[in-house]
C-alpha cells in the first residue's frame, strides 16, 4: 500500500505574457495553476505515490478549475473546502539574460487567507496519512492561516506523522521579524526543514559565510554551519539546503547538500539551461520527500532531488510533469538530453 503525503497551503492562478514579453506589452496571459503545496503534491501523485492536497477554494468555475488542474495528475482533493470569494492570483514576467524574472500577486482575500481553523478537521484529514508538508508562504497570508498551520502540525505530531516545510519566504508577504516570530513557532513541529541559500538568513539571521548570492558566489562549506545551527535550535531530523549559483536570468548551476545525523551530502552540480524556474524549489522538495519516503540513504536521498528539480527548470508551468524513471536516469548520471526512441 502507497504511503500517504498530504500537503496544505494556497493553490493560485498564474497569468503569464507569451515566452519573454514584459507585462507592458502582452495583450493575452496565458493560464495555469500552481502553489508551493500543490506542486509538490502533483510531483509525488506522478512519482506513484498518494498524495493529497488540503486548501479552500471557492464553489465558482475558477476555483472549481484550480480542483480540475490537480485531478488531472492524480492528486486527492476530496479534502479541498469550497467557500470564499477567490482564487488568488499572481503575474509572471519570465526574466532573460540579465533581466530577471518579476511576479506581482493578486492574492489578497482569497479563500485560503480568510479561512479559518474551524474550516478544517485534521483528526479526519490525516486519516491513514504518514507525512505532512507546508512552507513559509502559507502562514504568511494571514494570521489565520498562519493559526491552521499551527492546528495542522499540532495534529500531524499528534498522530507521529513526518513534517516537512519549505521556509520560502517571501518579502512580497511579510516582514523578516514577523516571519521569525510565526516560523519559530511552527519549526517546533517540524522533522525535515527544507530552505534555499537565502531563506534561513532572511527568516532567522542564519548566514553562510563567504556567500553572496547575487555575485554568484556560494560557499558550500559554509552551508554546513547553516543546518548545524537550525538542527542545534529546532531539533530538526534533516536539513536540505539548495544551491543556485545564478549566471542569468536563463543560465544557472544547481546543487542541493542535506544535512543528516551531523553529517553533510552533497549533490553534483548541474548547469541548467532554463525553461520555466517557477516550482524548481518544490519539485526538490518533492523529490526530497519521495526518496525519504522511499528509504533512500541520504547521499541518494538527495541526487534524487537535485535531479528531479533540475529536470523541473525544463518545464514550462508549476508542476514537475516527469517520472521516477526520468529522474533516476540524470541522478545516474545521463544529462546529456539525447532523443530516446
Amino acid at each position: 500500500m502507497a504511503r500517504k503525503v498530504i500537503t496544505f497551503g494556497e493553490l493560485m492562478l498564474r497569468l503569464a505574457p507569451a515566452g519573454y514579453e514584459r507585462f507592458l506589452q502582452a495583450s493575452s496571459y496565458g493560464a495555469a495553476f500552481g502553489g508551493g503545496e500543490a506542486n509538490v503534491a502533483v510531483s509525488l501523485a506522478n512519482y506513484g505515490m498518494d498524495a493529497g492536497f488540503v486548501t479552500k477554494l471557492p464553489t465558482h468555475e475558477i476555483g472549481q478549475a484550480a480542483v480540475n488542474a490537480l485531478r488531472q495528475f492524480g492528486v486527492d482533493t476530496s479534502k479541498i473546502v469550497r467557500g470564499g470569494a477567490r482564487v488568488g492570483i499572481y503575474f509572471l514576467e519570465k526574466g532573460a539574460s540579465q533581466r530577471p524574472s518579476k511576479v506581482i500577486y493578486d492574492r489578497a482575500h482569497s479563500a485560503i487567507a480568510e479561512a479559518c481553523v474551524s474550516d478544517f478537521d485534521w483528526n479526519e484529514i490525516f486519516l491513514g496519512a504518514d507525512w505532512f508538508h507546508f512552507t513559509g508562504i502559507t502562514p504568511a497570508l494571514s494570521d489565520s492561516a498562519a493559526n491552521i498551520c499551527l492546528e495542522a502540525c499540532r495534529a500531524a505530531k499528534e498522530k507521529g506523522m513526518t513534517i516537512s516545510c519549505d521556509l520560502n519566504y517571501r518579502n512580497k508577504l511579510w516582514t523578516k521579524e514577523k516571519a521569525e516570530s510565526v516560523m519559530g513557532n511552527l519549526c517546533e513541529y517540524v522533522d525535515v526543514c527544507i530552505a534555499n541559500e537565502e531563506d534561513a538568513n532572511d527568516v532567522f539571521g542564519i548566514c553562510s559565510k563567504g556567500t553572496k548570492v547575487t555575485a554568484g558566489e556560494l560557499n558550500k562549506e559554509g552551508y554546513r554551519e547553516v543546518a548545524e545551527k537550525l538542527t542545534d535550535r529546532f531539533g530538526f531530523q534533516k536539513v536540505a539546503i539548495t544551491l543556485r549559483t545564478s549566471i542569468s536570468a536563463n543560465d544557472n548551476r544547481w546543487a542541493a547538500m542535506l544535512y543528516e545525523n551531523g553529517r553533510c551530502y552533497f549533490s553534483r552540480e548541474y548547469l541548467m539551461h532554463i525553461v520555466d524556474r517557477v516550482g524548481g524549489g518544490d519539485s526538490f522538495g518533492g523529490g526530497l520527500i519521495y526518496a525519504c519516503m522511499k528509504e533512500y540513504n541520504p547521499q541518494d536521498a538527495i541526487e534524487f532531488a537535485v535531479a528531479a528539480s533540475c529536470l523541473k527548470h525544463s518545464v514550462e508551468g508549476d508542476f514537475n510533469l516527469v517520472s521516477v524513471e526520468e529522474v533516476k536516469k540524470l541522478a545516474g548520471g545521463d544529462a546529456s538530453g539525447r532523443v530516446q526512441r
